[in-house]
């Protein structure tokens, strides 16, 4: 693959044409999501409340997509043009987050039992390498100077943090599921605000 631009005239508007599409796909990740909470057809707030586990994953899972859209969207902010790794680096995150909607199923549905988690961890950890080769293509061939270096740099180096938190928390699923889902937790919370003090820790020292 080169790193040129797909048609010369495929500057920004292709850049705009690959969001697009992109918001498009994770619009119908988050609808895949929802319908997939089925209430009971028993009353009582007894019988509702056995669907906790449901919920819960659809929470953190809307808070992860939602991660990924907003720093796809800034990320976007400083792509130039359109290249053969830019479009494949994002239709195999696009894919690694289609997979979401069911490792969130399986984590409700079995109560987040180790298996489950499990399986969601490895989930959550596969988009995380697929945005790192976007992130790196962008890097290569889009916008430069201090301010973009600096964004790079952060963003990169909290990907990272982000993606060992992950792995850390298969191996501590295996000592209690929970302790895997508070490392998915923690990533939401690292994450959730973007310009919050946490990204202080991540900016290169100059």
């Amino acid at each position: 693959m080169t790193d040129t631009p797909s048609e010369d005239t495929e500057g920004r508007p292709g850049v705009g044409r690959v969001e697009a599409f992109s918001d498009g796909v994770i619009a119908i990740i988050v609808t895949i999501m929802v319908l997939e909470l089925h209430p009971p057809i028993s009353e009582g707030m007894a019988k509702l409340w056995t669907l906790w586990p449901v919920f819960l994953a659809y929470v953190l899972s809307y808070a992860y997509v939602a991660i990924y859209w907003v720093n796809h969207h800034r990320l976007f902010g400083h792509a130039t043009h359109v290249t053969n790794a830019l479009v494949w680096s994002n239709m195999l995150l696009l894919f690694a987050l289609s997979l979401v909607p069911f490792s969130t199923s399986y984590l409700g549905e079995h109560h987040f039992n180790r298996e489950a988690t499990w399986l969601y961890l490895a989930t959550m950890l596969f988009p995380a390498f697929c945005y790192t080769w976007l992130q790196a293509t962008i890097r290569r061939t889009g916008k430069r100077g201090p301010g973009a270096e600096r964004f790079y740099a952060a963003s990169t180096r909290k990907g990272w943090f982000a993606s060992l938190v992950y792995a850390l928390g298969i191996p501590l699923t295996f000592v209690s599921p929970w302790l895997g889902i508070g490392c998915a937790a923690l990533v939401a919370v690292l994450w959730f605000l973007p310009q919050s003090r946490v990204d202080a820790l991540f900016l290169p020292h100059r």
